[in-house]
């Protein structure tokens, strides 16, 4: 909303008590740490005033007000900054913080007020949470630092310079394919985080939870191995692995409302009952826990991949054409066939496909949908079931019930 007409008189209050917000912060921060201090509350609010006065100065047609100010300002910064030297206190937050005072000043005479609201609270925000940021940056590590400056290459890099049109008979458009890969990235780069802040505090059932964001399957895998490795711990590994695939259901359906929201009226009942039964079959009596089996599942050792987007994008592609073709060739059982086999693999790029062919019928896409998942759910209880060997029984029928309720579910 334009609110460039609002009073001049409501916009120096508003400048003003920016101002005495963020110097507010800088005050109280130097008396926590006993250090020496740029400015306090007075000289930040008059620093607002001034930017503001120079704001003023150029509406008058005083076009130099402002350099000037902004030189005469850094001026004095670099004074300040140069004292705290002889004193041995180094660091240059407060003097930035100044200069983004007198910006804010001048903007809320300049512009839209929400431009200098938001670099005021979000400046202070950041000023304030300084033991937050650093407990956060000794705790990031290397890999986890790269994860993070990939993830932005694929979204902020990449995903701008792709052609936004189609291509082919298969109406294959770059830019859809990639945003595809950067949604599902993004649910697997917040899993991982997650998994890491939370996954260690309550043992295996949250890890299964959380692990189920970025994959169920390798949630299965690892679990397995858990109990392969500490027969005792199986009962947990098991409740673990099938936690992870009822978040399957839940995950999934995210992307689909992403992708294409008006399918999710037709599908969020099954998908959603699919889960409960998860949740019902994951229950059973249990001791306490050892303090050794609260250690979460390790489901992921890097957070993100280059290889893994590009290989998500080829399987995307790759089945995108399969799922015409089997259509186009072999008709609703071909496709249903399709759907069956590709159950033993991630079945993510699978049914992002089927929801993305606009040109398939409703049921048709449903029924292959609820296989896919169906066939994944058979897989799970087989890739768990062969490394824990003392908890088959349970695995088999628990998974067995599973998949078999998937058929019922898909007629409703």
């Amino acid at each position: 909303m334009n609110d460039i007409n609002l009073p001049i008189q409501l916009r120096f209050f508003i400048a003003l008590g920016l101002s005495f917000l963020i110097g507010l912060e800088r005050e109280s921060s130097g008396f926590a740490t006993k250090g020496r201090v740029f400015a306090g509350v007075r000289t930040y609010s008059l620093i607002g005033v001034y930017g503001f006065s120079c704001g003023w100065l150029v509406s008058i047609n005083v076009a130099l007000a402002l350099p000037v100010g902004m030189l005469s300002l850094t001026a004095l910064a670099i004074v300040g900054y140069l004292a705290k030297l002889k004193h041995d206190f180094v660091g240059w937050t407060s003097e930035v913080a100044a200069l983004l005072t007198f910006v804010m000043g001048a903007l809320c005479l300049l512009t839209d007020i929400w431009v200098p609201m938001a670099l005021g609270i979000v400046g202070t925000f950041l000023l304030s949470e300084k033991a937050m940021f650093e407990n956060y940056v000794e705790r990031l590590n290397n890999a986890e630092f790269l994860a993070v400056v990939k993830f932005m290459l694929i979204t902020l890099i990449i995903l701008p310079v792709l052609p936004n049109k189609e291509y082919t008979e298969f109406n294959l458009n770059p830019r859809k394919i990639w945003q595809i890969v950067v949604l599902v990235s993004t649910v697997g780069f917040a899993g991982y985080f997650l998994t890491k802040k939370f996954g260690s505090r309550a043992g295996l059932w949250l890890s299964g939870l959380l692990g189920g964001i970025v994959s169920s399957t390798a949630v299965s895998i690892a679990a397995g191995r858990i109990a392969q490795n500490s027969p005792d711990r199986s009962v947990n590994a098991l409740q673990s692995t099938i936690l992870a695939s009822s978040v399957m259901y839940i995950r999934i359906l995210a992307l689909i409302w992403f992708i294409r929201p008006e399918f999710v009226k037709y599908i969020w009942l099954k998908l959603i009952l699919l889960a409960i039964i998860g949740l019902i079959l994951s229950i059973h009596k249990e001791g306490r826990i050892p303090a050794s089996e609260k250690a979460p599942v390790q489901t992921v050792k890097n957070p993100f991949e280059i290889r893994p987007a590009i290989i998500f994008a080829s399987l995307f592609v790759i089945l995108s054409v399969m799922t015409i073709l089997s259509e186009r060739f072999y008709g609703n059982a071909g496709l249903i066939t399709l759907a069956g086999i590709v159950g033993v693999t991630d079945i993510d790029p699978f049914i992002l496909s089927i929801v993305n062919q606009t040109a398939l019928f409703q049921t048709l896409a449903i029924s292959a949908i609820i296989i896919s998942m169906m066939s994944n759910t058979v897989v799970k209880g087989i890739y768990f079931g062969f490394l824990a060997k003392n908890v088959r029984k349970s695995v088999a029928w628990r998974f067995g019930l599973w998949a078999i309720l998937h058929l019922p579910i898909l007629l409703i």
